[in-house]
């Protein structure tokens, strides 16, 4: 029989102090420390008391950097001084003195230091009395990484406390460090040393928000680097085709065109032309799919894939985007590819200074008119009401009008309210690409200019017609001679200090009235730099349509707190191979990128797809998602209005 022994534990004995507040005083009886009724431990007796406070904030566990350290007189007391010991308070210093650390003496004199480098000390170094530092002390260089991060982190806190609030696809700004020229870090500018962080002031480092949230049932297709697409380095790059379409068709003419003024040539700063609203003019931004005439073409089979040529252009220069889009793409059972935009999305909205090193910062809880209007929101509206009214303002009346064979397929006649069609003419062209891909593309051009010196050689390169002088056969991509086709665009000068720096530097700035009549290359290669990927996109089109000239207007506001008020400035004559050729814009590349996108495609079942660029990656993103996405808000809008147009009928 085992007998099992159950373990004993002894209640130690907790004195009681009927007199104050915890243990009771050591009694003299009971010196030897033991356990008894007369009195407590006095092991524990003669701890030090360390003051404290719950405000207190919690400091490091052990620090051996502080003044009382640096006091000792041993060798390494100047190593261990930071200039926060010194501004300490003496109170504060002398506090809970038994806890701190006591150097040996014995022990601080076989220290050795063990870099061996000289340490200049005050006066002494480069820079100094004697060449040397200027008296500067020496820090190490662990010190320094930690005190750059500790400023990086007191500004992220900083901000993310200033931050709030979703404003879209515009962004959440953040504080980084950048140089006067431009640059972030480094050696800073000319002219001297711009540090670790550089020698420039503070700038809006933007976290964007996707243009459409991605959704848990979408599967990701395929990721496509652009920049290493545009180097070669991509693994799609073996997908890339950059030849030239191998033929070009006109398959209808829809809409009319009015002549061009030439008096807008002639405007100046000293001449400036006001810029006029065009209130009963009517533009029609109509998708692939809500085209009656893209779908007529469908059904008779005249083509493969079918876009506009607002959505080809912006696929096509997408690698110099910056800002998140999306574009939908529907795939039939006849394997027909259908490229669309929503109609929540702001594709038709042009985008200002989107690829300047200063772009727009979203402005949150201000109530000034001032900050409000530079916003980019309010920016790309006032863009695209100025490049509508610009298109339409330099063209003359309808005495000089041009119809085609059908008039605009979006204009209904019957419910009209006094309004009329815009002078835009819809070219619906198709592209033979090979391998069985016939892109058809609805083209707009804006307008008519005469030109009877020059025969038409702005257009798109293919391999019908390149490098082939002596054939003197019909090309499908020339226009009569006399009447030209042009498009017409115009960009905006919003505010000339914010565009300098010069609000914040406190310089003098340069606006467009300034530089306009006498150096306009010099405004061109401006803007270039701020909206490189606007300025693709518009001569994308211009090619794609077949325009002979590209008309762009300089347009400015009248008073830089004013943004409904403008001026024309200057109207420049661009013929879009040149312009292409002087902002490096390549025609092979725009091919190839397009085929790349329908080659991924083609091999993805039946279905819908949404190309997305990421919000703040230079990448491209194709999602398979449910057919119904995308649907549920145009629902919902239709309902709305047919509800409200009920209740407008039972009122009257």
């Amino acid at each position: 029989i085992i007998s099992l022994t159950m373990a004993t534990f002894k209640v130690p004995y907790v004195p009681t102090n009927s007199s104050s507040w915890g243990p009771p005083a050591l009694s003299s009886s009971n010196d030897g420390g033991e356990e008894s009724e007369s009195g407590p431990q006095s092991r524990f007796a003669q701890l030090p008391y360390a003051p404290f406070g719950r405000s207190d904030r919690l400091g490091r566990c052990a620090d051996f950097t502080t003044q009382s350290f640096a006091r000792t007189g041993d060798a390494t007391a100047g190593y261990f001084r930071n200039a926060r010991g010194r501004n300490n308070n003496q109170a504060d210093a002398n506090k809970n003195l038994e806890f701190q650390y006591k150097v040996d003496a014995e022990e601080a004199k076989e220290f050795q230091l063990v870099d061996s480098s000289k340490a200049y000390g005050p006066g002494s170094g480069p820079g100094g009395p004697a060449g040397g530092a200027g008296g500067k002390r020496f820090v190490p260089q662990a010190r320094r990484r930690a005190n750059a991060m500790r400023l990086r982190q007191l500004n992220a806190r900083r901000n993310d406390s200033q931050q709030g609030g979703n404003v879209g696809r515009y962004s959440q700004p953040q504080r980084t460090r950048w140089t006067r020229n431009g640059g972030r870090g480094g050696r800073g500018g000319r002219g001297g040393r711009g540090g670790r962080f550089g020698r420039g002031g503070w700038r809006d480092r933007v976290d964007r928000q996707a243009s459409v949230s991605v959704r848990p049932d979408w599967r990701r297709v395929e990721d496509i680097d652009l920049g290493k697409l545009s180097k070669g380095t991509s693994p799609l790059s073996s997908l890339l085709d950059n030849s030239a379409p191998k033929g070009v068709e006109d398959l209808e003419w829809c809409g009319f065109l009015d002549q061009y003024n030439d008096q807008y040539d002639k405007v100046s700063t000293r001449t400036p032309a006001p810029l006029k609203r065009v209130e009963t003019k009517e533009f029609y931004p109509v998708t692939t799919t809500d085209d009656p005439v893209i779908e007529k073409l469908a059904i008779e089979g005249k083509g493969t894939v079918f876009a506009t040529d607002a959505i080809l252009a912006h696929l096509m220069t997408c690698p110099r985007s910056v800002y998140p889009w999306d574009i939908v793409v529907q795939k039939l059972p006849t394997g027909a590819l259908f490229f669309d935009k929503r109609d929540a999305s702001q594709f038709d909205y042009l985008t200002v200074h989107e690829t300047s090193n200063t772009p727009p910062t979203p402005v949150r809880d201000s109530s000034k008119e001032e900050e409000l209007i530079n916003s980019p929101e309010r920016l790309s509206l006032e863009a695209t009401m100025i490049n509508q009214n610009f298109s339409q303002q330099i063209l003359r009346n309808s005495k000089y009008r041009t119809k085609f064979d059908y008039p605009n397929p979006f204009w209904d006649e019957e419910d009209n309210d006094g309004m009329e069609p815009a002078s835009v003419a819809y070219r619906y062209r198709k592209f033979d690409l090979g391998d069985g891909i016939q892109l058809v593309a609805r083209c707009e051009l804006h307008g008519l200019t005469k030109n009877l010196k020059k025969a038409d050689t702005s257009k798109i390169v293919t391999n019908i017609s390149a490098n082939k002088k002596k054939k003197k056969a019909a090309n499908p991509l020339d226009v009569p001679d006399g009447d030209q086709y042009m498009t017409a665009y115009a960009l905006n000068e919003f505010d000339p200090s914010y565009v300098s720096g010069a609000a914040k530097t406190g310089g003098a700035s340069v606006t467009w009235r300034d530089r306009i009549d006498n150096q306009t290359g010099a405004v061109l290669a401006q803007e270039l730099k701020n909206n490189s990927f606007k300025l693709a996109k518009w001569t994308a089109q211009s090619l794609l349509a077949g325009a002979f000239q590209m008309k762009i207007g300089f347009v400015s506001r009248s008073s830089p707190k004013n943004a409904y008020d403008h001026v024309v400035l200057s109207t420049q004559t661009y013929r879009p191979m040149d312009f292409a050729a002087q902002i490096t814009l390549n025609q092979g590349t725009m091919w190839g990128i397009m085929r790349l996108f329908i080659k991924l495609l083609e091999d993805q079942p039946e279905g819908k797809y949404v190309i997305m660029r990421d919000p703040n990656k230079a990448i491209v993103r194709i999602f398979e998602v449910p057919v119904g996405t995308f649907e549920e808000d145009s629902d919902g809008s239709e309902e709305e209005s047919e509800d409200g147009d009920e209740g407008e009928e039972e009122k009257e």
